[in-house]
């Protein structure tokens, strides 16, 4: 197989409408047929199930947002129903493997959300609980309260993560039947602006990326207690980088050797590699994106290749991933407007 579709969430304030399709041709490198998928009031954030039927995105409406569910038939989306019942419009969605439960986070309220699903169907049922932060950081003008930005959960779905950019907070949840009990909160430097997290695939180590300090730090993680232990932390921008800039994503590679972090505003995408069970990362390579505020990336299933969808200049840039998990412009770009989130059909 050589087409892959992938779906990118966007912001509908400009031309962005929702959900946004496009296609990778992993034989010539390109990508191709960039179109509308569905209309979504600012369905900034996206996830695929498990089995690869169902889509769910976040949607602005109803009390003040929620998620929207829809059916995946062959690489087209029909939409099956929404739940909106959140005071706040969620920035970010997953889903436990058995598709059974939706985890959102909540920027403007400070929340972490969970939801259920009928499994079979894929439709939503209910806005199950709500699991409320509080706190300030030192940086007046973006930490002035809590502002949950990640929520999803640990590899062995024994608890979900919360990561909280306004407390400087990651917050370990567990769920008993229909309710998110707190277990333990780490909390990073002051300032750092934890935004999102991703585990090893085969250690007990997560990097989280930093939006305020820009930084990924290096975590231990004791799969047994839930709670967290930082062993370093490693810029992604250059020192002398003076302008404003922005941590975006994280991504990690499946054999666990390399990280991916993008920065807004540098425009750019720090490459490390892992080393010593992952409690190790060396900086390799920062590479350009080739746009303006590159908000999200992925790594395609083949993880040849990585995307990059960029909110201000709405391109969606390709990039060839080699052997040593470095990037080389692919010189191939779609356009989708408001570009937020990046996510792939796996194909068969």
């Amino acid at each position: 197989m050589t087409i892959y579709t992938g779906f990118i969430g966007t912001y509908t304030k400009q031309d962005g409408k929702g959900i946004h399709t496009f296609e990778l041709d992993t034989e010539k490198a390109e990508l191709l047929h960039a179109a509308v998928a569905a209309e979504v009031n600012n369905s900034t954030y996206i996830t695929i199930s498990e089995n690869e039927q169902f889509l769910y995105a976040v949607e602005k409406g109803g009390k003040g947002g929620g998620l929207a569910a829809f059916s995946i038939d062959n690489g087209k989306l029909n939409k099956l129903n929404d739940v909106l019942d959140s005071e706040g419009v969620p920035c970010h969605v997953s889903l436990n493997k058995s598709g059974t439960r939706a985890f959102t986070a909540q920027y403007h309220t400070g929340t972490a959300e969970m939801y259920s699903i009928n499994a079979e169907t894929g439709e939503l049922v209910d806005l199950l609980d709500v699991a409320t932060h509080e706190g300030t950081g030192p940086n007046l003008d973006r930490q002035e309260k809590a502002h949950t930005h990640f929520f999803g959960t640990t590899r062995d779905e024994r608890f979900v993560i919360a990561v909280d950019l306004g407390t400087d907070e990651i917050i370990t949840y567990e769920v008993a039947g229909e309710d998110l009990l707190k277990k333990s909160v780490f909390k990073t430097e002051p300032g750092a602006g934890p935004r999102h997290i991703v585990f090893h695939p085969k250690e007990c180590i997560a990097y989280v990326m930093t939006e305020l300090s820009n930084e990924v730090l290096v975590l231990a993680f004791d799969e047994q207690e839930g709670t967290f232990e930082q062993l370093a932390a490693h810029k992604t921008i250059p020192h002398d980088f003076t302008e404003n800039s922005q941590g975006s994503a994280i991504r990690i590679s499946s054999d666990g050797r390399f990280v991916y972090a993008g920065n807004r505003g540098h425009n750019s995408i720090a490459v490390f590699e892992t080393s010593e069970d992952g409690r190790r990362i060396q900086l390799l390579e920062i590479v350009s994106t080739n746009g303006d505020w590159p908000r999200d990336f992925d790594l395609d299933p083949t993880e040849m290749f990585l995307v990059v969808a960029h909110e201000k200049t709405h391109n969606v840039v390709l990039f060839k991933r080699g052997a040593s998990g470095q990037l080389t412009p692919a010189n191939s770009e779609v356009t989708v407007p408001e570009g937020v989130c990046v996510t792939f059909l796996k194909g068969n």
